[in-house]
């Protein structure tokens, strides 16, 4: 019962502020697909595991069924994965990808429990570097990554499962919104045409 008492007293301390930047969030992302960008995430571990549950969301569906939307999790692809941790080292595993495929408008997720991920810290400057929008979900206060994210949502506990399940109950919350508007506005645009 201790388990459950401390993933509720989690989700009941949630705060205005958190919402309002679950609001913001939303808008950053419903602002790059719509302009045409794409959302890259990328974690370690079972944040790795996240960042692949939102991509799923976002490409296949989470709530309504609509057209699909850009996203690519930075963690699934071994041969990139493998030849950039050989060739530069595992810090660069991320940055590298977001150098190639992340653009100006283009959205970067990570979430990390510890929030001090070396390979992370460097897809967040890289993504700054080429004009994307950095978000974080963040264990650890927001540890050393806070500061290099836009925007950042962020619990105090280090704990992993603690961390990762509340990254996930709070995608979940925006992805349903972030879905809901983009549907809302292509089928007022549909009326439109």
């Amino acid at each position: 019962m201790l388990e459950i008492k401390k993933r509720m007293d989690l989700l009941q301390s949630v705060s205005e502020e958190t919402y309002g930047k679950m609001h913001e969030i939303v808008d950053i992302l419903t602002t790059s697909i719509k302009n045409g960008g794409k959302i890259l995430s990328a974690g370690n571990g079972g944040s790795a595991a996240n960042a692949q549950h939102i991509t799923g969301d976002i490409v296949g569906r989470y709530k309504m069924e609509r057209r699909a939307y850009a996203a690519i999790t930075l963690s699934v692809d071994p041969s990139v994965m493998t030849a950039t941790g050989n060739d530069y080292g595992y810090e660069e595993v991320f940055a590298r990808q977001v150098e190639g495929l992340g653009n100006k408008g283009d959205v970067l997720i990570v979430l990390s429990s510890s929030a001090h991920s070396p390979n992370l810290l460097k897809a967040a400057k890289k993504a700054k570097e080429q004009g994307l929008i950095t978000i974080g979900f963040l264990g650890n206060n927001g540890g050393s990554l806070k500061k290099h994210c836009d925007y950042s949502i962020c619990i105090t506990p280090k704990d992993s499962d603690l961390s990762e399940e509340y990254a996930m109950t709070m995608n979940h919350i925006i992805l349903a919104e972030f879905e809901k508007q983009l549907v809302n506005q292509e089928i007022i645009k549909g009326k439109e045409d």
